[in-house]
């Protein structure tokens, strides 16, 4: 007898082994239709899969999440692969997994892949659904496999196999007649995976990641539960298309990149208007809540960088320069190992260290909280530079406070009412906090971890936001090598989420690099260590933003906040004055003399997402007054000279700095 328990605790007993299928078909017939796996103990499984042993069975279905979403997914990406093999025969697949929002697969064929061959690939696998082919799972012998897979021309699965840690299955699942090795688990048949799938792309990439490889060819796809879910992320996608901050970035002549600075960002004027004004808000948030602003080398020592640990972590994503020492009698440089090589800084924290070491510290000194602007340099792959969002030389909005334990939780307390401060008066209202736990490579004890992930755990709790509105959730695995770490994740105006904001409470870095204070009975203890951002770095931040407001930035961030545009050359003399007055005022305002129509200036600097057009004429001139235009708005307002420079001078106030 095999004895199911239900997720409600009945339990139905079973005079043998039996699948998911034949426990659904007990449970009712509805749910047998809707079923697509199974839970066994936990695990996700296949529902044809044979339960011999008494278990708890969770039935699952295609209304159930992210795991129903997953299969989904995954069917769909072996049913483009299907589709290709059929279609364009002698093709090899490779490697096919999800990523957010879809999946792709990589395939070895001499010929590129083109829009049309997309169009046609769609279109077979709609058939293979209509024909239901039934999916079944075997398990083979690694020579059997990988001789099967030479046999029929697909070398790079046989080296995918060749490749498994040896105690692992070799499992090769069929759908009908085509097969692949795979994990799995998987639908029952290709029906259940639906229709609601679209191939958005195809791009190049090197088999196993690596540059000396093979070129592949990649296709991306998405895949959803039904039909209006893939037509909203499409929607999206088209949405997040107009609000690229690569395309912004260059119509609004705010910056731009070139290869004679890979992944480094070249500032326009108007770009670095809405970096300065961003850095002037957070200087002011960071000093009322007593941080200290330090400035510290770009190039340091690699032996500081062995001793902290991130010479053996970061070494091949750091740039490193030889330190050139006389030591022959003809006076020529030698270069010997690591103590004769410095580094560009990936990051701030060991110089900050070195800051706090700097004289006897006292219990009474804590906590110490030092922030930096600093600008650092990480070795990124040409191939994952992506505009602003991931490039070499970046500057982290840094801070780090050096606190006693029992200070802890009331500093990242604190920490989180700053970042809420800040996320809202960005305009993000939505965001998630999430602790991400410890990494299985890492450095320092169970014991340091357990508390560390309690005391981030107990401070969240404490500021009350580990909660459901919060989206709080714990990420075992995800933390760095050296502490765990609290993420904010934003959710921007179109529904997506950007990781940015981090705390860390670290225990390693103050022991390795020997921070000690003299604590109240005398002895020699190590401060803990809060690695803390809010932007994560400005170029990311910035990239966020333009794509959060689409390019039109609240006035207070918009590099031109208004231009005086005369329609006729009668009112050039009080259109400079107008210019004069707002600029008086603070306000970043141009005015456009030019000799063209009215209409033409305002579509153009509309086009250039100016927030507000002050049309001036001999009447307004004459009146002392402006009509004003809002970025958006086919409205006009008449109003005084006056009256337009008090309602701007307002509205452009940084949110830090209005009156209650």
């Amino acid at each position: 007898m095999v004895a199911i328990t239900l997720p409600d605790g009945s339990v139905r007993s079973f005079d043998g082994a039996v699948t998911g299928t034949d426990i659904a078909e007990s449970i009712s017939k509805s749910l047998a239709k809707k079923a697509i796996a199974m839970r066994v103990d936990g695990v996700l499984s296949d529902l044809f899969q044979r339960v011999e042993a008494d278990a708890k069975i969770e039935i699952v279905t295609r209304d159930d999440g992210a795991d129903a979403l997953d299969l989904i997914r995954h069917d769909t990406a072996h049913l483009m692969a299907q589709a290709v093999q059929e279609l364009f025969p002698g093709t090899q697949v490779t490697i096919g997994p999800n990523i957010e929002d879809g999946f792709f697969y990589d395939f070895a064929r001499d010929e590129p892949f083109s829009t049309d061959d997309l169009a046609a690939i769609e279109k077979r696998m709609a058939e293979i659904v209509d024909q239901d082919r039934p999916t079944r799972r075997e398990v083979w012998d690694r020579k059997k496999a990988i001789e099967h897979f030479k046999s029929i021309g697909e070398a790079y699965k046989a080296e995918i196999i060749a490749d498994l840690p040896g105690g692992e299955d070799v499992k090769i699942y069929w759908h009908g007649d085509w097969h692949d090795l795979c994990r799995g688990p998987h639908l029952p048949s290709t029906k259940h995976i639906g229709k609601a799938f679209k191939l958005t792309k195809v791009a190049g990439a090197y088999w196993r990641g690596d540059h000396r490889n093979a070129v592949l060819q990649r296709i991306y796809g998405t895949a959803w539960a039904n039909d209006k879910d893939l037509k909203a992320y499409l929607t999206r996608l088209e949405e997040a298309e107009k609000r690229d901050h690569r395309r912004l970035g260059k119509e609004l002549d705010l910056f731009h990149f070139q290869a004679e600075a890979q992944g480094s960002v070249f500032w326009h004027q108007k770009g670095y208007l809405i970096w300065r004004a961003l850095e002037a808000y957070m200087r002011r948030r960071i000093d009322e809540v007593g941080y200290r602003e330090v400035k510290t080398p770009q190039l340091m020592d690699a032996r500081q960088w062995e001793q902290s640990g991130h010479w053996g972590k970061y070494r091949e994503n750091m740039f490193v320069v030889p330190d050139e020492i006389p030591s022959t009698d003809e006076g020529a440089p030698v270069l010997s190992g690591a103590a004769e090589l410095m580094a560009l800084k990936p990051m701030n924290c060991p110089a900050h260290v070195l800051i706090v070491k700097q004289g006897i510290k006292s219990y009474r000194d804590f906590p110490i909280r030092i922030y930096e602007n600093g600008c650092c340099h990480r070795n990124e792959p040409h191939g994952a530079l992506h505009g602003l969002m991931r490039v070499r030389q970046f500057t982290q909005d840094d801070g780090h406070i050096f606190c006693r334990e029992d200070q802890i939780v009331d500093e990242v307390r604190a920490f989180c009412r700053l970042a809420d401060r800040v996320y809202r008066d960005l305009g993000f209202e939505k965001y998630a906090i999430k602790l991400a736990l410890r990494p299985e490579n890492r450095f320092g004890s169970d014991a340091d971890w357990d508390v560390a992930e309690a005391e981030l755990r107990n401070a969240v709790i404490a500021a009350g936001l580990a909660t459901e509105e919060y989206g709080w959730e714990e990420l075992p695995g995800e933390g760095a090598f050296y502490a765990p770490k609290l993420e904010w994740h934003l959710t921007d105006a179109i529904g997506r989420t950007w990781q940015v904001g981090t705390i860390q409470s670290d225990r390693v870095l103050p022991t390795r690099l020997d921070a000690s204070y003299v604590a109240e009975d005398g002895t020699r203890q190590r401060p803990i260590m809060l690695h803390r951002a809010i932007f994560g770095s400005y170029e990311r931040f910035i990239g966020i933003l333009i794509e959060h407001y689409a390019g039109k930035l609240p006035l207070w961030l918009a590099p031109q906040q208004a231009v005086v545009a005369t329609i006729t050359s009668e009112a050039d003399a009080y259109a400079l004055e107008v210019e004069a007055t707002l600029k008086a005022a603070g306000i970043r305002a141009e005015a456009d003399l030019r000799n063209e129509k009215i209409n033409y200036k305002v579509r153009e600097h509309s086009h250039a997402k100016v927030p507000v057009i002050l049309v001036v004429g001999a009447r307004e001139a004459q009146e002392r007054k402006v009509s004003v235009r809002r970025l958006g708005s086919e409205k006009q307002e008449i109003v005084t000279l006056d009256e337009i420079v008090a309602t701007l001078t307002d509205e452009a106030t940084p949110p830090d700095l209005r009156r209650a």
